[in-house]
């Protein structure tokens, strides 16, 4: 089975989020997109709880085929690093052959990462380009210029309307009746 991960705090998701997942399902030989919510960052980066996370990761992506919201980061519990995720995934599932999935700002901090060339062997990177990041071999600029920051502060503003095209619809709906990023 070819399993497509997705990783990421999705602090919240966003449209550029699921355009990654149909981008992925459209465009390369997988079964699966799981998509993974960051339990704790490694780097101790303020999150929204774990539980909403995974619940507007879960609205975000309800429509689409193929994929899944996984929560195996809580089941390893302590702070989230990609080559322990993946490492057990495969335990888990040998049966599965993995790709990461990541943005082309990512793949320009890849010397950061704990053994990214452990990362590389097990789940080889499918690339996507990002407006504003330029990555050899990388698609030029699939994901458009949608910043979780961004979105954070408008959500904090109450600027509703203008979340509207940046946001799933759903996501939006559940941020309007939890106020999670309120100043």
């Amino acid at each position: 089975m070819n399993v497509a991960v997705f990783g990421g705090s999705f602090n919240p998701p966003h449209v550029a989020h699921v355009l990654t997942i149909a981008w992925v399902l459209a465009s390369e030989a997988v079964d699966e997109v799981l998509v993974v919510p960051t339990f704790r960052h490694p780097f101790a980066k303020a999150l929204a709880p774990y539980e909403a996370r995974v619940a507007m990761c879960e609205l975000a992506v309800d429509w689409l085929p193929n994929v899944r919201v996984s929560r195996v980061e809580e089941e390893l519990g302590g702070e989230s690093r990609t080559l322990r995720t993946l490492e057990h995934l495969s335990e888990l599932h040998p049966d599965w052959q993995m790709r990461l999935v990541m943005g082309a700002d990512l793949v320009l901090e890849a010397d950061k990462w704990f053994r990214f060339d452990r990362i590389q062997a097990l789940a080889p990177p499918l690339v996507l380009g990002r407006v504003g990041f330029n990555v050899s071999g990388a698609p030029s600029a699939v994901l458009p210029g949608v910043s979780s920051t961004e979105i954070r502060a408008m959500i904090a503003a109450a600027r509703w309307a203008e979340l509207q095209p940046l946001m799933p619809r759903k996501v939006l709906a559940y941020l309007q009746d939890h106020p999670l990023y309120t100043a």
